[in-house]
């Protein structure tokens, strides 16, 4: 199945979640809404033509000037060969999504990665968690309003360049 047709296909079961356009490329973009975006990938995992049975990726990005994160969903199908990446947004304030750790278990560890740098809470996740950084760190280092401490439990945070010669 083609980007257009894929992109069809989530428009006729969830008009309302999925945007009207999407970007044409290697990696066909389609916008879902944030409430929506589990039961979208659900759909794309169990319908046979679709078959995305891969969750490559799972990024943020945080879009502080427009006060809000955005979440990419990189999915693949082995069966298919095709290939389509969800973008949903959530407030920057709160950011909270659905998990898709039922449906792809390697979300477990990328959704915790996402929650560790960025602050996103997925909701029903069943282990999140920092991954990266320790347990009691403040903060999301992604955040680009993020500043780091000058020292953790008396260890300096700070280091020289290694690009000075």
């Amino acid at each position: 199945m083609d980007a257009d047709g894929i992109h069809r296909a989530l428009r006729e079961k969830f008009a309302g979640a999925v945007d009207p356009d999407w970007v044409a490329g290697e990696w066909p973009i389609v916008t879902v809404g944030s409430a929506s975006v589990a039961e979208v990938c659900r759909l794309l995992r169990d319908e046979p033509a679709l078959g995305f049975d891969c969750l490559s990726n799972l990024s943020g990005v945080d879009r502080k000037d427009d006060d809000r994160i955005e979440v990419w969903y990189h999915l693949l199908s082995y069966r298919h060969r095709h290939q389509v990446a969800l973008r949903t947004t959530t407030p920057r304030l709160d950011p909270v999504l659905p998990t898709v750790s039922h449906l792809w278990p390697i979300a477990n560890w990328l959704e915790r990665e996402c929650w560790d740098l960025l602050g996103v809470r997925f909701v029903d996740h069943p282990d999140l968690r920092r991954l990266l950084m320790p347990e009691d760190w403040v903060g999301h280092p992604l955040r680009k309003d993020f500043v780091e401490p000058d020292e953790y439990h008396g260890i300096s945070t700070r280091r020289e360049s290694l690009l000075k010669l």
